[in-house]
């Protein structure tokens, strides 16, 4: 007589825990006043360098805080610290993104630190990244001009989640065959509400545009 298999249902259940988690977060940031701005980018795109000129463009208009998520190192949460930042590593024992629990933590790590804009900088990855609900206010894709203009189509999930996507490293538009126009269309094929900005943070081309706009949207909950 064969027994029947008992099948459990852990994929589902582990991402409506992680939803619930993503959800308190952002309730607990409200009544904090606090605005969590979810970073999102592949290797090399420029996660580190944006995030300090954006972090130049607001630092009279918010108190800022920082969390860094590596798999082991602590160099981007030290290069932030150097800057004046008040930075939390956060490291994902091997995880290729950021949850909602791992968050909550390196929330929970400032402490009575005051801050009232946080940025995570989320592991370096165009895949896992996308698939989690982290609890931030506002999810930001950074893609860099060396990377191609068909990162769109080859990473969907990741731009329909972010509703801003940033275009990194504009100045080297002319050692590349990128297309302006092409991405722009992929990027609204996918999510026809994105806010696309075309940036440098070497030159600081474009960065004012974005502080502005984060600006208004992260005042709207501050």
């Amino acid at each position: 007589m064969s027994r029947k298999i008992e099948v459990i249902e852990i994929g589902r259940d582990l991402s409506q825990e992680n939803d619930a988690a993503a959800q308190r977060i952002r309730e607990d940031n409200a009544k904090r006043h606090r605005y969590l701005v979810n970073v999102m980018a592949s290797p090399g795109a420029g996660k580190t360098s944006v995030l300090l000129k954006t972090a130049e463009a607001l630092c009279s208009r918010f108190r800022l805080g920082v969390m860094e998520a590596d798999i082991a190192a602590q160099v981007d949460a030290e290069r932030m610290q150097a800057a004046g930042l008040h930075a939390v590593q956060v490291h994902t024992g091997g995880e290729c993104a950021m949850d909602a629990a791992m968050t909550a933590q390196g929330l929970a790590a400032f402490g009575e630190v005051p801050v009232d804009l946080v940025f995570l900088e989320n592991v370096g990855n165009l895949v896992c990244p996308a698939e989690n609900d982290v609890g931030a206010d506002l999810n930001v894709e950074i893609l860099s001009v060396p990377e191609g203009d068909d990162k769109p189509l080859k990473y969907p999930l990741m731009f329909r989640v972010c509703p801003v996507v940033l275009i990194n490293k504009i100045d080297t538009e002319p050692a590349f065959d990128f297309d302006r126009e092409a991405v722009r269309a992929r990027i609204l094929a996918l999510r026809p509400d994105a806010k696309i900005f075309f940036m440098s943070a070497k030159t600081g081309e474009g960065v004012q545009e974005w502080a502005d706009w984060l600006t208004a949207q992260a005042k709207k909950k501050i």
